[in-house]
């Protein structure tokens, strides 16, 4: 299916790029539209030029080439959207705004510029940064807790496969925001413990696997690790 989706797409972007125009942009117009976009509460769209050709960063997609329609309106494939630059027209904040399909002269206000400095939660977490990005991350479980941004499930993947790189304290970094997160979970104690242990901290391993343990007293690991941390 993937692989018939990305065939799909590519036909597409091919048919639309024939009737990509060939815009001119002012410098005023670059430096007004050039930056970073709010995608969703954890994902930036940064839009940039090159050469006087717009270019957007997404997904871990560093040169993404839109096919342009107008100056302010333009197609990405990846996304498959028509995206167009807009104000708002009292509090004069810049959009990158979703052009509706069916009625393209409303005009909607969807991700909203934002400055060069700011960051996202997970920005935060890769920067070491945990106490702003739990901020961030609680924030959104605020807004919306059934948010696939600050699921416990991805989160202890992600801290995993950290530790399967053998990046520990990273790993460490994760599990410390899944605990934030979700205190009332055995699981994310657990995680993180295993975490300390393997990086050979086994103090604040002990201290991780009891608190797992006064969660969930079915806890054969957590049981395993403290008898054999008391016995020492």
């Amino acid at each position: 299916m993937k692989f018939k989706a990305s065939i799909f797409i590519l036909f597409v972007t091919l048919v639309i790029t024939s009737c990509s125009k060939s815009i001119s942009y002012t410098p005023e117009f670059i430096e007004q539209t050039s930056g970073n976009y709010l995608y969703n509460q954890d994902e930036l769209i940064e839009v940039y030029y090159n050469n006087n050709k717009l270019f957007v960063k997404w997904r871990g997609a560093k040169k993404i080439q839109p096919v342009i329609l107008d100056q302010n309106t333009f197609f990405i494939a990846d996304m498959y959207k028509k995206l167009r630059f807009t104000e708002h027209p009292e509090t004069k904040e810049r959009y990158l705004s979703v052009v509706p399909k069916n009625d393209e002269d409303n005009i909607t206000y969807d991700y909203v510029k934002v400055a060069d400095t700011f960051k996202t939660p997970s920005m935060y977490l890769k920067n070491g940064e945990l106490k702003e990005a739990l901020n961030g991350y609680l924030a959104i479980k605020a807004k919306d807790s059934t948010s696939a941004l600050i699921s416990e499930r991805g989160f202890n993947q992600e801290g995993y496969e950290l530790i399967r790189k053998k990046e520990y304290q990273k790993a460490i970094n994760v599990f410390e925001i899944n605990v934030g997160l979700y205190p009332n979970s055995d699981n994310v104690y657990d995680s993180l413990a295993d975490a300390f242990a393997r990086s050979g901290d086994s103090l604040q391993a002990y201290k991780n696997y009891k608190k797992a343990l006064e969660l969930n007293t079915g806890n054969k690991r957590a049981k395993r690790f403290i008898e054999s941390y008391t016995n020492k």
